[in-house]
């Protein structure tokens, strides 16, 4: 591999190239989901290819291929070399990088247990034991658990001298119990809807979760929600749990501060964002407790890489700092844009035959000070969202709402009363940041993983964490999804 990555970039040279990278990529994944007792789906795959990368006249250029021949490797850099210069042409300005050492490392994830070789016969019989306690409960129709695995290696060369080994492992599992009483359905997820618990690392960590522990707990609120009172509708203070901060973080926070869409390579196809250039170090994002920061070294974050696939060095950077907003996730392209002369690690593809784009970091709001139960004690009357259900944002990253599976009135003393079904709450994105005033400490934060993000054009979907704790909101709209 590490061969023909060299041999890729020395050759896209020689056809013109000014500037050229070659990732080559191995990945295995493995998919195993349970579906009332009966194995749903159980796949594993492999593939191995690799991409080129190149600028020629001033343009990008790329092409890939899945077969490792040195023919091949200069059939494609040569067809690089022509996409570069063909799409020169009708170029407005020449692509410019800003500089980054010319890293020659190996990095991989921390692991213990590699996930491929466990049995698996104890993947499904650990999943077994999730679904019979979620059954137990007739009005329980549905029961699903999965798990998910992925390991990727990858060797990265560029002209500009860089050779990097990376090898990363990634884990997931989570489950839904669905509840059905005449018309009436409810759903509710663990640890949350948008990826269950998933984290770089091997098995050792679904062998420590908490995964089946909390497997008749969610099944019993599924199965309360069908009597449950809709939620009231009205201005409320809102504690948000971590989960569904990750979505609210990830879908008004990490999308708006991608500077590609700021300048309007997003807009065509998924909008554009309200944080253009002007509001750099003047916004007031949030309240003075919100900081917002982008970490590729965080333990067990999704995005948490030794280099990106610019071949920069992961890093953690402030996007907002006590609620000022004061950065954007960058790739080398585009650094230079905001003065910034090295690039904050955003820049990732979806395997070998996708060019790299800007991607949303682990981007995480710190933790605050609060105890959870104190800040209950602290919001009598208000109400307590957990775990997304739905959610619906404008193109500029402005207007929003967002649905949840579950809610509990705030009673006085900190008590959680009465189980509301169907909440939803709305807001704009800085009314929203600046009208929380509570987080908890760093014994509530955790990370939360999302599987599925989806950019660009051809689509490319992307995993990446959002840290977050229990959060208060003031003054929140509050209502009811029907």
């Amino acid at each position: 591999m590490r061969e023909l990555a060299r041999y890729a970039v020395d050759a896209a040279k020689t056809f013109g190239a000014t500037y050229a990278d070659c990732r080559v990529i191995h990945t295995k994944t493995e998919n195993i989901t349970l579906r009332n007792g009966v194995v749903g789906g159980l796949d594993r795959s492999e593939t191995l290819g690799f991409g080129v990368r190149v600028i020629a006249d001033g343009a990008w250029g790329f092409a890939s291929s899945d077969v490792m021949t040195k023919d091949e490797v200069e059939r494609i850099a040569k067809l690089a070399v022509e996409t570069a210069k063909a799409s020169a042409k009708v170029l407005k300005e020449p692509v410019r990088l800003v500089e980054e050492p010319a890293h020659r490392e190996r990095w991989q994830t921390p692991f213990v247990i590699d996930p491929f070789t466990v049995p698996l016969e104890e993947k499904l019989s650990f999943l077994e034991q999730i679904d019979k306690l979620l059954r137990k409960d007739p009005r329980i129709k549905v029961a699903q658990s999965n798990m998910s695995f992925m390991m990727e290696h990858q060797i990265f060369a560029s002209t500009e001298g860089a050779l990097i080994d990376q090898t990363l492992m990634r884990v997931a599992a989570g489950y839904s119990a669905t509840a059905v009483e005449g018309r009436e359905v409810q759903r509710r997820t663990y640890p949350s809807s948008h990826g269950g618990l998933a984290m770089t690392g091997g098995y050792e960590i679904i062998r420590g979760s908490d995964l089946i522990e909390n497997a008749e707990r969610i099944r019993d609120e599924a199965v309360a929600l069908l009597s449950a009172e809709p939620c009231p509708s009205g201005e409320y203070d809102v504690i948000i749990d971590g989960a569904q901060l990750a979505l609210q973080i990830h879908e008004s926070c990490g999308h708006a501060t991608e500077l590609d869409r700021v300048l309007g390579y997003e807009a065509n196809y998924a909008g554009t964002s309200f944080l253009t250039l002007d509001k750099l170090n003047k916004l007031k994002y949030g309240s003075d407790i919100v900081n917002l920061v982008i970490d590729g070294t965080v333990p067990g974050g999704l995005a948490t890489v030794g280099f990106d696939d610019d071949g920069v060095r992961a890093g953690r950077y402030y996007l907002v700092k006590e609620g000022l907003f004061v950065g954007y996730q960058t790739n080398r392209e585009l650094a230079h844009v905001v003065g910034e002369e090295r690039s904050r690690g955003c820049c990732r593809a979806e395997g070998f035959v996708n060019l790299p784009i800007i991607r949303q970091n682990n981007l995480s709001l710190m933790p605050g000070e609060w105890e959870f139960e104190a800040l209950l004690e602290d919001t009598p009357g208000g109400i307590y969202m957990v775990n997304n259900k739905s959610w619906s944002i404008d193109q500029q990253r402005v207007n929003f709402q967002f649905g949840c599976e579950i809610a509990w009135e705030i009673k006085p003393g900190g008590k959680l009363g009465k189980i509301y079904k169907n909440p939803t709450y709305q807001s704009n994105t800085v009314q929203f940041w600046n009208s929380c005033d509570a987080i908890c400490n760093q014994n509530y934060w955790r990370l939360w993983g999302v599987l599925n993000c989806g950019k660009g054009e051809p689509g490319q979907r992307a995993e990446m964490s959002h840290g977050a704790a229990p959060a208060r909101f003031r003054r929140i709209t509050v209502g009811i999804a029907r």
